[in-house]
């Protein structure tokens, strides 16, 4: 069982949408971007984790700050959320995840609003069929469901 933004899938994954969110900005206590205001400019200037499971290097974040002449440096890219924050909480770069998704693993980290709008994501869990009748996969799904219901 995968949960994060689907993207792009083969016809085989069942793909079933949680709740939609917005995303943030995580750094580590003390990071310069912990204090003031962060502004376009400010967010730009830091060293960025990207976050693709298809190695894409440009995305939402990317476009936006290019729509004000910005541009970040990406210093590194991981497949998933969870791993950015590990590397942000452990150095001086920059995560930008999904708000709602990854509340519990940013504790004790500052988060801060991005200061570009992008556009809300879609956050769905994707399983191969073959575990469609798999009881513990199904009580597994179903108590994800029960807990994006519930936060919503």
């Amino acid at each position: 069982l995968d949960i994060g933004v689907a993207g792009e899938t083969g016809p085989e994954v069942r793909i079933q949408a949680l709740l939609r969110d917005c995303f943030i900005g995580a750094v580590r206590m003390g990071h310069p971007l912990s204090e003031g205001t962060v502004t376009p400019e400010r967010y730009a200037a830091g060293r960025h984790i990207s976050v693709s499971r298809r190695g894409r290097e440009k995305g939402p974040i990317d476009e936006a700050l290019n729509r004000l002449g910005l541009q970040r440096t990406v210093v590194c890219m991981v497949s998933g959320f969870s791993a950015a924050l590990a590397m942000a909480r452990t150095s001086y770069l920059i995560a930008s995840v999904p708000e709602r998704h990854t509340e519990g693993a940013r504790t004790g980290m500052h988060s801060f609003p991005l200061p570009v709008a992008t556009a809300e994501v879609t956050i769905s869990m994707l399983w191969h069929p073959r575990l469609d009748a798999d009881p513990a996969q199904r009580w597994l799904r179903d108590r994800v469901r029960e807990v994006c219901a519930a936060s919503r």
